[in-house]
């Protein structure tokens, strides 16, 4: 039997967890996604697991952050005063934000995560929801070739 090489379309269901138990995403078995291996369409690292996977085979891979979503970094929390959002939204704990940042002279939206939120300020997270999580991915390879 042909395993998957680099290029190849496969066709595969996956669940990611956290170290938690907590199901991240799920990709049943009886819905499976085609993607070209090395197209980026997942994350690379679980891309890379399934080169030499044959049709049939499970297995589990556990990404870094460093090859998921990244680090965490303090310094991507931020505190705000609340007269920012005045009149606009009640900001709360949970929410998720698209906030304008400027980075090297040009303004950008990014996602922000509110940490907590009081009269005076607001604490939010710019860093991903999941960096700093290791993921574990348990991965079927269906079929390779559409």
């Amino acid at each position: 039997m042909r395993s998957v090489q680099l290029f190849d379309t496969v066709s595969v269901s996956y669940t990611a967890t956290l170290t938690s138990g907590e199901t991240i995403e799920t990709i049943p078995a009886d819905k499976p996604i085609m993607l070209t291996i090395g197209s980026g369409q997942i994350l690379k690292a679980v891309e890379a697991s399934l080169l030499g996977m044959e049709p049939g085979q499970t297995k589990t891979v556990h990404i870094q952050p460093e090859d998921a979503y990244g680090s965490y970094h303090k310094v991507l929390v931020h505190e705000i005063s609340r007269s920012v959002f005045k009149g606009r939204i009640d900001p709360k704990p949970g929410m998720v934000l698209s906030l304008s940042v400027e980075k090297e002279g040009v303004s950008q939206k990014v996602p922000a995560t509110i940490l907590t939120a009081d009269a005076e300020t607001v604490v939010v997270d710019y860093n991903h929801p999941l960096a700093g999580q290791v993921i574990a991915y348990t991965v079927t390879l269906h079929a390779i070739g559409s």
